[in-house]
């Protein structure tokens, strides 16, 4: 049997932190098609939050986001309204630099008072006009005037609210059982609440929602299995008492009749922006297969843009690109392994080659590191390097999946995640491991699907391993990327 000796010698030094950057960054949480929908979205985000912006993208798409600000304070506003529920789970961190970036005001503005006039109130603040205050300067007796009748003025005619509707999705007669179900939905829906209807029962629902934006969110829901065949709308008069306060679910506005629809982007594209998402792992082959199309559905569900789901994939394609070029993916062309990935070179540089081994390590202290491997063999020779990649704790701990032909190996402890995918593909045993800061685990999964995907063959290796790997896992004093140890 042949195996491969690999002998680690220097050591490669890794910090955990990363270096707060000099550079303004916003916190990226939404993107919208059309400068009224994306207005909407905006105005409906800086009632929430302060520091809203909208910027352009690319093809009539526009970016909602908060900031500027330095990155480091970025980073931690991030983390925590994301720990609060206050923006979207894949909200993410991108650069201010160089992007047309417009503040939005949290209601229209209002015209300035006037001496002795109070000030508008705030839309939807249900306040009334206040008279001018009896402190001011009384003006001089002059004789009345005489009595004229004022002309009649019709009053202007106000549009009525338009009417509220709810999702109902299932109902019971007994409480307990409505808890417990209303807990189920809640894993997919977490804004549902319970209401108490006219007839006693209980009722699990979702909304308010207008009645077209109702009728299309419910059809997505269907589609992605998330409420039961038989859900339907009703009005909120038809609701009774809220037993469990839910909450307005945040969604994405509904096409308007006469706009036209958009074409669904190019399946490989969707197919990696849901394995980016992290909702997908199936194979990126561009075939419409019903594991693709359950994907779709599913990250509808999630993602919330649009009930449309071309509408929403294209919102998916644009977050991952934005994404990518903010994390400085570019290609990777290793001509001492032969292969080629995308990889964030702002955060690595080359420290050696050594045998079967490219090794990539920190850069200005990112706490990332990558390892790329490609040595001539099979099942066994893959095996081989798996279990050195183990003993050197690059991967600490790994939960392993094998198959033929293939290996992925997960671990992390208190400092690192480390994620190595191995492969047997024309004789070669090759692969890749990824090393990244315990405190940005999503980022970690989003990088090891891109580089995964991404992974290929662009030239011979330009070196084979001679020797056999001995039996001990790995040679004494070998380096550690973590610790240099």
């Amino acid at each position: 049997m042949r195996r491969i000796a690999l002998i680690l010698g220097t050591a490669l030094p890794l910090a955990v932190a990363l270096p707060a950057l000099a550079e303004d960054v916003v916190i990226r949480i939404e993107a919208k098609r059309g400068a009224e929908a994306a207005q909407t979205a905006a105005q409906g985000w800086s009632s929430q939050l302060p520091g809203v912006v909208t910027f352009p993208l690319s093809d009539g798409w526009i970016g909602i986001a908060l900031g500027p600000m330095p990155r480091e304070q970025a980073e931690t506003r991030l983390n925590e309204l994301k720990a609060a529920g206050q923006v979207p789970g894949d909200s993410f961190i991108s650069a201010a630099q160089g992007r047309n970036l417009t503040p939005v005001a949290a209601s229209e503005a209002a015209a300035p008072a006037t001496q002795g006039t109070a000030p508008a109130s705030p839309v939807g603040a249900g306040s009334t006009f206040v008279p001018p205050s009896s402190t001011q300067a009384a003006a001089p007796e002059a004789q009345p005037a005489p009595e004229v009748a004022a002309p009649e003025v019709a009053a202007p005619e106000v549009a009525p609210a338009p009417a509220q509707y709810f999702i109902r999705i299932e109902s019971s007669a007994d409480r307990a059982k409505a808890d417990e179900t209303l807990t189920k939905y809640r894993e997919t829906l977490p804004d549902a609440g319970l209401w108490t209807l006219p007839n006693g029962r209980f009722a699990v629902a979702l909304g308010p929602f207008e009645e077209a934006a109702g009728a299309e969110w419910l059809g997505a829901f269907k589609n992605a299995k998330a409420v039961p065949r038989d859900a339907f709308l009703a009005e909120a008069a038809e609701m009774g008492e809220v037993t469990t306060p839910g909450q307005a679910p945040e969604i994405g506005v509904i096409s308007s009749p006469e706009s036209q629809p958009l074409p669904m982007p190019p399946l490989e594209d969707v197919q990696r922006a849901l394995r980016w998402a992290g909702h997908y792992d199936g194979d990126i082959d561009g075939k419409d297969g019903p594991r693709t199309q359950s994907a779709i559905a599913n990250e509808v569900v999630l993602l919330r843009a649009s009930p449309d789901p071309a509408t929403a994939m294209a919102e998916l394609v644009s977050r991952r690109e934005a994404w990518r070029q903010q994390m400085g993916l570019t290609v990777l062309e290793d001509a001492h392994t032969g292969l080629s990935m995308p990889a964030p070179m702002d955060k690595l540089q080359f420290d050696r080659s050594e045998r079967a081994l490219s090794i990539y390590g920190p850069k200005d202290g990112s706490g990332a590191a990558l390892i790329l491997f490609s040595q001539t063999g099979g099942q066994q020779e893959m095996l081989d390097l798996a279990g050195l990649i183990t003993a050197l704790g690059w991967v600490p701990t790994p939960e392993r999946k094998v198959s033929n032909g293939a290996i992925t190996l997960d671990g992390r402890n208190e400092t690192h995640i480390g994620h190595a995918e191995g492969r047997v593909i024309d004789g070669r045993a090759q692969g890749f491991v990824l090393i990244w800061p315990i405190s940005d685990p999503d980022d970690q999964r989003r990088l090891a699907a891109e580089i995964s995907d991404g992974i290929a063959r662009y030239a011979p290796a330009a070196a084979e391993a001679p020797a056999p790997v001995a039996e001990t896992p790995a040679p004494e004093g070998a380096a550690n990327p973590l610790t240099g140890n």
